[in-house]
């Protein structure tokens, strides 16, 4: 389940009143993202050039508290640092990010790589499988082992003026969120088929004067619009009137807020 929100951000409306938006914890947002992407930047402590980072791609599962599982080969630079150093971190950004990257959602895991233990590594084959299913050619290979990252601490960026720690509690205790699955259709479907209806609701709630929006992110509690107003760009929050859980609850709250908009204009 997810947790509440537990941080917000605010919008300053025409009138220059601060209003507060709803948005969930940022170990909630990091506990989506890490989800939403299976792709990231695992650095590790170089062998050959002690103390000098060294990154490699590296693609991941997840397992049922949120720890990182990789298939890597004993052969691989990067599992030879791990056996002498098992410190490292993962970097994993969004990629479905609109717009400017510098204003998509960012994490960096940090902790420990080990061996699955033995024990645990067929539900970590499973995990693993069940998303790169290409890995079964591979799997079985000898020189091949299931490693996990135990997180020790996180940082996040999402976006301008949004980062801090969070701790590693924070984030093996919160939960996806509901829309995590579905939120790129929402997203497509609002940018490609109601542009109006967005452009609307962003000038409702923003207060700006906008002559254009476009939806970057959606959330259970609420969305994300980049606004075009002349030669400036700007990000802004609008908050769902009731919490959405679910596309069918998402389309209902955001066809609630066009009406009252509409009658409110």
């Amino acid at each position: 389940m997810s947790k509440p929100a537990s941080r917000q951000h605010g919008w300053t409306s025409s009138s220059g009143t601060r209003e507060s938006v709803p948005e969930p914890s940022y170990a909630e947002r990091v506990r989506t993202l890490v989800y939403r992407n299976g792709m990231g930047t695992l650095s590790t402590n170089s062998k050959k050039h002690p103390g000098s980072p060294f990154g490699s791609l590296m693609p991941y599962g997840l397992d049922g508290e949120g720890r990182p599982i990789f298939l890597i080969s004993t052969m691989a630079v990067h599992t030879q640092n791990l056996e002498r150093d098992p410190r490292a971190s993962l970097f994993v950004s969004q990629t479905d990010s609109q717009g400017d990257p510098l204003d998509a959602s960012r994490v960096t895991l940090i902790g420990v790589v080990s061996k699955v233990p033995e024990g645990e590594r067929d539900e970590a084959r499973g995990l693993y499988i069940s998303r790169y299913r290409s890995a079964s050619y591979w799997v079985d290979f000898d020189d091949f082992f299931f490693y996990r990252l135990d997180i020790a601490d996180i940082y996040f960026v999402g976006g301008f003026g949004a980062m801090g720690w969070v701790t590693a509690d924070d984030y093996y205790g919160a939960g996806v969120d509901p829309l995590a699955d579905d939120s790129l259709g929402i997203i497509r479907h609002m940018n490609e088929d109601h542009r109006d209806a967005l452009l609307l609701l962003a000038r409702g709630h923003t207060g700006m004067d906008a002559e254009q929006a476009t939806m970057t992110s959606v959330d259970r509690l609420g969305f994300h619009v980049r606004l075009r107003a002349g030669s400036e760009v700007f990000s802004r929050r609008i908050g769902f009137i009731r919490e959405a859980r679910s596309k069918e609850e998402a389309r209902e709250v955001i066809v609630d807020m066009v009406k009252r908009a509409r009658a409110g204009a």
